[in-house]
């Protein structure tokens, strides 16, 4: 799929089952994506849902420029901020964890992948903000460094040395072991 952006132009056309796609490829990490500001999963649900209100409500606003994943994850990085001021909170938890262990061969191998998770998880919940989130929508999203830019309302240079700088922070946060991981 092209981030949506057919689908986007079949939903525009009348084309109803397009925007299932469109949730169905995009709300889980959208949730995802905002959670990392409210922390909080349901209310973090209820800005995913309103941002795909957005695009059925206002549906010429969206202009074809940037990706649809793009222009989602600004309207909800938008709504999750909006919730923030409203609500005074901004702190970081960790990650929860978003792989299935299910086809894990040992317990083992489950174990060693937990802990590895933890541990990057936890140095990750050590960067200041910009940072994770850049980290986030590059390595975990993986959108581009534009895309990203964009979503942070930034330019790509300061993504790159936000990225940058992240990997150094966390090679010293991680230590010995960290140079393995990155």
């Amino acid at each position: 799929m092209d981030n949506g952006a057919s689908s986007y132009r079949r939903f525009l056309d009348g084309d109803e089952s397009a925007f299932d796609e469109i949730m169905r490829e995009m709300f889980d990490n959208l949730v995802f994506f905002i959670d990392r500001y409210v922390h909080d999963v349901h209310a973090a649900e209820d800005i995913a849902i309103d941002t795909f209100s957005d695009l059925v409500v206002n549906r010429r606003r969206y202009n074809f420029k940037v990706t649809l994943k793009t222009y989602v994850f600004m309207l909800g990085r938008s709504r999750a901020l909006n919730y923030i001021k409203h609500r005074k909170i901004l702190t970081f938890e960790e990650l929860d964890e978003a792989e299935n262990i299910a086809d894990r061969e040992t317990l083992e191998e489950t174990v060693l992948s937990d802990e590895l998770k933890r541990t990057v998880n936890a140095a990750l919940g050590k960067l200041p903000e910009e940072m994770h989130t850049a980290v986030h929508l590059v390595y975990f999203e993986e959108l581009t460094y534009e895309e990203a830019a964009k979503v942070m309302k930034k330019n790509r240079k300061q993504v790159d040395n936000l990225l940058y700088r992240a990997k150094k922070e966390l090679r010293d946060i991680l230590g010995k072991d960290g140079e393995e991981l990155l």
